[in-house]
């Protein structure tokens, strides 16, 4: 599909990732709603990307909000042909920590905001998608979703994003086999270590080690350059049921 024909929405997309592929496609003349659970940066960020995008404070972990907020923003756009899942938390912690063993709540939540967050966004954006007139190829849509090289190489005190993620690249495969029948495609990046607001606190040398341990290019990667490739998932209709790794070819160490 054109850039300037998507009408996406984009969990996590008042911050990070998730605001750079906004960013990115009203750019490009696309219409985009934000869903993210933090209201006011949400509206703040909905405001700022001008009249071409639009705010919902939503919870991807509830199946009634993402149903009903896709189904809003669908009838605001005039149509829903993108979706890109950006939302997500780190769930960082040992399962046997100092304290003890990790509360099955603290697994939980992150299994609930980072692969049953991606998953009610998915099926919730693909019943509406089947809806759509087929384009070029029979296509109605596309769907992004984003885990993470933790997914492969998951480090100590990554059990639970490791898991979760592991079950966004599982089931991007059997998703995209089943749309195909509704031309609806489901793609997944797995970015690797991005500068985003979580490393601007890092102290210099800290920061320094990070970037040294990514081959080539030695540094962490730009939002810019995940949104870019958000960009041509939705332009090539020929990518479909895959994980693309976006990393620098980094492979994390056990910790």
């Amino acid at each position: 599909m054109q850039l300037d024909q998507v009408k996406a929405v984009i969990s996590g997309g008042a911050s990070g990732l998730g605001h750079a592929v906004a960013t990115h496609l009203i750019q490009h003349g696309a219409r985009v709603c934000l869903l993210d659970v933090n209201a006011e940066r949400g509206a703040q960020a909905a405001q700022a990307l001008g009249p071409l995008a639009q705010f919902l404070r939503t919870d991807v972990g509830s199946e009634e909000e993402v149903t009903a907020h896709l189904a809003r923003a669908a009838e605001a756009m005039g149509g829903l042909n993108a979706a890109v899942s950006c939302a997500g938390i780190l769930g960082a912690g040992r399962v046997l920590g100092k304290d003890g063993p990790m509360p099955l709540t603290t697994f939980a939540r992150t299994i609930g905001v980072n692969l049953i967050g991606s998953f009610n966004l998915t099926k919730a954006a693909a019943n509406l998608m089947q809806h759509n007139a087929a384009g070029e190829d029979g296509e109605r849509g596309a769907i992004v979703l984003t885990a993470s090289i933790a997914a492969y190489e998951g480090q100590i005190g990554q059990a639970a994003y490791a898991a979760s993620k592991g079950g966004v690249v599982g089931m991007t495969l059997p998703m995209a086999r089943e749309f195909a029948r509704i031309g609806v495609r489901v793609m997944t990046i797995a970015p690797g270590v991005f500068h985003t607001p979580m490393v601007d606190g890092m102290p210099p040398q800290v920061y320094d080690s990070l970037c040294a341990q990514v081959p080539y290019p030695p540094r962490l990667g730009q939002p810019q350059e995940f949104a870019e490739t958000v960009a041509f998932i939705l332009g090539n209709r020929y990518l479909n049921g895959s994980v693309i790794r976006l990393d620098g070819a980094i492979r994390l160490q056990p910790k």
